[in-house]
């Protein structure tokens, strides 16, 4: 019996041996059949990081379409789909709402134009049918914005099995198995000027998209005639769609930093913007891993201010002096 228990631990320890950390599987929930609002990314929280502009810049998103081609088989039938998410236009105008919470960009509506420009002629012929205005009111109906960077770009790429690997092991009976695969995304996004049709800066940004799958078994004869058949195992895919969603905030960052640097745009506060600029010229020329640029981040708001303490002179000193001396004899009685 101490050797059955002994094998169904041993099997529980290494199907339970799995980390699910470091990637986007991590705002998901493991188990939860309610609706949840996931966790914001390490991306999002650079993004909003960034200190404010001097000015909003105006952008239009007419389309950042998938431009891989790509299709994939479902696991469940035997149709096939889109490899990435089609939803890559809404994820890039929440990402530019996200850059300085809201500070760095104005974001004109411009993928759902046609709507747009449709519910405002249904405004303008019902004030005319039941207002009599012969003519737009500009208080009820006020001139679109219109944008002066206009965004465009896509998915390029979606490479998968990137990387590939696994490992086993077993001793008399019980042993486990685990696999690894990884793919990874690619997004291409440029800033051209709509007065003039100059494509002012383009960034690139990816993603990888792990996937893994542990398993653990137990064949065993534990006694005469008492054979142990034990199998578990857990498998784990980060969402397509959030591995993209990182790459396009990863994207946003480095357009707002590279119009910096290239003096389309500027910080507010040139001197607080300056650390930032500095890791992802670092990042970008390939001096420091994004990992390394993280930790720096996180290292340098962890870390308080250094305060000054203003300098005393000695009759002050001395007369602090005298009172803690006065204090302790007092103390003392």
């Amino acid at each position: 019996m101490r050797t059955t228990l002994a094998a169904l631990a041993a099997v529980t320890l290494l199907s339970g041996c799995t980390s699910l950390a470091e990637d986007g599987r991590d705002s998901i929930p493991e188990t939860t059949s309610l609706a949840f609002i996931p966790h914001k990314t390490e991306t999002q929280r650079l993004l909003e990081s960034i200190p404010p502009p001097q000015r909003p810049v105006a952008v239009a998103v007419y389309d950042f379409s998938d431009q891989t081609g790509q299709f994939k088989q479902s696991d469940t039938t035997q149709t096939l789909s889109r490899a990435v998410t089609q939803g890559s236009a809404a994820i890039l105008a929440k990402a530019l709402q996200d850059a300085g919470n809201r500070k760095w960009f104005t974001i004109v509506e411009r993928e759902s134009l046609k709507d747009l420009l449709s519910e405002r002629q249904i405004i303008r012929e019902m004030r005319e049918r039941y207002l009599g205005e012969k003519g737009v009111n500009p208080q009820a109906l006020p001139a679109l914005l219109f944008a002066g960077v206009l965004l465009e770009g896509g998915v390029i790429s979606y490479d998968t099995n990137t990387v590939t690997g696994g490992a086993g092991a077993a001793f008399l009976g019980i042993g486990g198995h685990t696999e690894y695969r990884q793919d990874t995304v690619t997004v291409y996004l440029r800033a051209v000027s709509v007065r003039t049709g100059e494509v002012l800066t383009t960034v690139t940004a990816s993603k990888t998209i792990a996937s893994k799958a542990i398993s653990a078994n137990a064949f065993k004869f534990v006694a005469f005639k008492e054979l142990l058949q034990a199998e578990a195992g857990i498998t784990t895919n980060e969402p397509d769609h959030l591995a993209l969603q990182q790459a396009i905030e990863k994207a946003v960052y480095g357009l707002v930093m590279e119009g910096v640097e290239l003096h389309l745009w500027n910080f507010a506060d040139p001197k607080a913007g300056w650390p930032l600029l500095w890791r992802y010229t670092q990042e970008r020329d390939g001096v420091f891993s994004a990992k390394q640029v993280e930790e720096a981040m996180e290292r340098s708001g962890e870390m308080a201010p250094h305060v000054k303490r203003p300098k005393k002179d000695k009759k002050e000193d001395s007369q602090s002096a005298r009172n803690s001396d006065a204090g302790r004899r007092g103390s003392g009685r």
